[in-house]
């Protein structure tokens, strides 16, 4: 059930280190949940190869005149090229939006509606139904396939899921 987020003159401010530690856990949070959202997305593809060249993220920073050498930069682990770029702006956009779910459950666990699945599908819808689109760094929602829709709103659930359990597991007291 959704409750109110209680009014701030009625409640004692917390403690300062009770907000550092928030946002500290949503910078974990942040990069734990940005895994598990690549994970999905190596399951559920979201996109079509041919749509995925390149991926939003990197679209995005070539649309902001980001140099190519900077876009594509790699590191080699295990034999492997690892895309240096994509994973840091892929993280950075994690941590993002997971510090102020976890600030903002300190003082409004409304926002923890469905394990954060409510904060996830809200993420999703503006992002990838909202600003990207109107950015033109993916196409327009309608013109989006299903399984585009399916694969990255079901994403974002788990991908906040995971947010929601880092944070209940470090800050039990935020709950």
């Amino acid at each position: 059930m959704l409750t109110r987020c209680p009014a701030r003159s009625r409640r004692r401010r917390p403690a300062r280190g009770s907000l550092l530690q928030a946002a500290g856990v949503g910078m974990l949070a942040g990069l734990v949940s940005g895994m598990v959202k690549i994970g999905w997305e190596a399951a559920l593809p979201p996109r079509t190869p041919e749509r995925d060249d390149p991926n939003p993220p990197m679209h995005l920073l070539e649309q902001l005149g980001i140099p190519a050498e900077v876009r594509e930069a790699t590191v080699t682990f295990n034999e492997n090229q690892v895309p240096v770029t994509g994973l840091a702006v892929h993280h950075a956009f994690s941590v993002a939006m997971a510090v102020p779910y976890c600030v903002a459950a300190r003082r409004c666990p409304a926002i923890t509606a469905g394990g954060g699945a409510v904060y996830g599908l809200g993420v999703w819808a503006g992002f990838h139904l909202g600003l990207l689109p109107a950015l033109g760094t993916v196409p327009a929602a309608t013109e989006q396939p299903w399984q585009e829709h399916m694969s990255e709103a079901a994403g974002h659930v788990v991908w906040a899921w995971s947010i929601e359990a880092v944070r209940r597991a470090l800050a039990p007291t935020t709950r």
